[in-house]
């Protein structure tokens, strides 16, 4: 296996033909498969009879096919049997292996990575991305020096799901939060961008559904993308100027597995993928609200804007935060019974579905929330205070600890968080300092009403980084 293949807790990315190839794809399906037939077991647990159920999906990358047949056949060379449900969202996937009660399910998606990466994620039984304990058995499999053949008669089949994309749309329309008929009501005029990714397989379809009119670019699914695929501002000209062409009253971008979801406003601006939260957080906790206010629950990471406080402040609801990852936010999401979560990055998480970030569930609930409270975009985006969010990165020196007591004793004002790295908070503003999970480097994110502001809380942050 290649030095540089990158692993995280819930999967393997890589560089196509580099560092990721056809063997070391089978290689870690069959970790991942070894460790589903054990039922997830790291020593004790119930094996399943007849070997387990894995689904696998991809998203619209070049490489995908040739990577879901590497999985495939990962998966069937350690007993485990295989539903294919084929080009799809990375939710789709999720949603399908909790359908089906498999063991877990693989997703080949390096997410918003540009166009020459690709990966492997793991999704446990419960529909939810790994957690670190599995995933360091699973990692520990791939790197052992044998992993448990089936013979020959022992092999695992193949079965093909084609209603996987169906039961996802369905079960999005469904839902209460999503208020269907004020919806369809409006007529929304929606320019869309898929970026040549998964999205173009459902998303087009949801909106028409919802009664939407819809003008849209790069609906292909050839995973050619056309631009850096990652749906933040600086990325979304070309979806600025098709929603003032075609007079739209907003732009829905998603990226190319369809798990974050970012917003343009009527005038072709993007307002940042932190809304996308915030939207979805009014649109659930309005829909609940009688008049009186109801006290809930959200959950975010460390890293989300302080817009996500001040939209679950308006409906007397409490934001805790967790962990940067998605498995972390979706594990705090029930354990608290959130009513809502996600992550800044457009990914929101709605339980009364899935604990998964869901670009068409997000998409939902924003246009139910244009429809129920009859105002613009950019309407909504003034009722609540602006900030600014910058981010940095820096080399890992070897004294972390030192960078976090530094910061500390320069701000002994704010509020202290040392579940990922260090988050000093307050009121208005917030610097998180964090190791990253993937790159020798550390990640600092600070927010603030200006730039300015948000600049200093980086410079003090580089500036102790660069003494230690």
């Amino acid at each position: 296996m290649s030095d540089t293949l990158m692993v995280s807790v819930s999967g393997v990315r890589g560089l196509v033909g580099k560092d990721l190839t056809p063997e070391v794809v089978a290689r870690w399906a069959a970790a991942f498969g070894t460790w589903a037939k054990d039922g997830g077991r790291g020593g004790g647990g119930t094996r399943r009879p007849g070997g387990p159920k894995v689904v696998v999906g991809r998203d619209a990358r070049t490489s995908g096919p040739m990577f879901a047949g590497a999985a495939t056949a990962g998966l069937q060379s350690v007993g485990c049997n295989v539903i294919d449900v084929g080009l799809v969202a990375t939710p789709t996937v999720q949603l399908a292996v909790e359908y089906h009660h498999a063991a877990g399910g693989i997703i080949l998606t390096a997410s918003h990575n540009p166009i020459e990466w690709n990966a492997l994620k793991f999704v446990g039984p419960d529909g939810i991305f790994l957690d670190s304990g599995a995933g360091t058995r699973v990692r520990e499999l791939a790197a052992g020096d044998s992993l448990p053949r089936a013979n020959y008669n022992a092999i695992g089949g193949v079965e093909a799901d084609a209603n996987a994309i169906s039961r996802h749309l369905a079960a999005v329309l469904a839902l209460r939060g999503v208020d269907v008929r004020a919806i369809k009501r409006r007529r929304f005029r929606v320019a869309l961008d898929t970026v040549r990714g998964a999205g173009g397989a459902v998303m087009p379809e949801l909106l028409e559904r919802l009664g939407c009119r819809v003008t849209a670019i790069n609906l292909e699914t050839d995973g050619l993308f056309p631009r850096p695929p990652e749906p933040v501002p600086e990325n979304l000209h070309a979806l600025g100027a098709l929603v003032r062409r075609s007079k739209a009253d907003v732009g829905i971008a998603v990226d190319p597995d369809v798990d974050r979801l970012a917003i343009v406003d009527e005038r072709g601006n993007a307002i940042g993928e932190d809304y996308t939260l915030a939207f979805a957080i009014r649109a659930v906790l309005g829909k609940r609200d009688t008049g009186r206010r109801k006290r809930g629950i959200v959950v975010c990471n460390l890293s989300t804007s302080l817009v996500v406080e001040d939209a679950a402040r308006e409906y007397g609801a409490t934001v805790i935060r967790a962990p940067v990852g998605e498995a972390h936010v979706a594990r705090k999401i029930i354990a608290l019974k959130a009513a809502i979560g996600g992550e800044g990055n457009g990914g929101v998480m709605y339980p009364a579905l899935h604990v998964g970030r869901d670009a068409p569930v997000a998409g939902a609930l924003v246009l139910g929330l244009l429809a129920r409270q009859r105002v613009t975009v950019s309407e909504l985006v003034a009722r609540s205070p602006r900030y600014t969010i910058v981010k940095a990165k820096v080399e890992r020196g070897a004294r972390l600890d030192a960078v976090y007591d530094g910061l500390r004793k320069k701000f002994t004002d704010a509020e202290i968080d040392t579940q990922d790295g260090l988050r000093l908070a307050w009121p208005d503003r917030w610097l998180h300092v964090r190791p990253s999970g993937t790159e020798p480097i550390i990640r600092l994110i600070a927010e603030a009403p200006s730039g300015a502001e948000a600049e200093k809380l980086i410079a003090e942050g580089r500036r102790l980084c660069a003494a230690s």
